[in-house]
């Protein structure tokens, strides 16, 4: 067995693992979680808001 082999089963391997890792994430009650988790972001009004910018982003100047 060659390093050229080695290399070449270290890339399927790779590639196993990312498909298994996807599947894992996007199958049954992960995935909504994880959408849900995605938008949460979107929804935060908790935040301050930024130096020179108003809530709304108007820049009163």
């Amino acid at each position: 067995m060659t390093i050229e082999d080695v290399r070449a089963w270290m890339v399927v391997a790779q590639f196993l693992v990312f498909v298994g890792i996807v599947w894992w994430a996007y199958s049954g009650p992960r995935r909504s979680r994880f959408e849900a988790d995605a938008l949460r972001v979107l929804h935060d009004d908790d935040t301050p808001p930024q130096a020179g910018r108003s809530r709304k982003g108007a820049n009163h100047g």
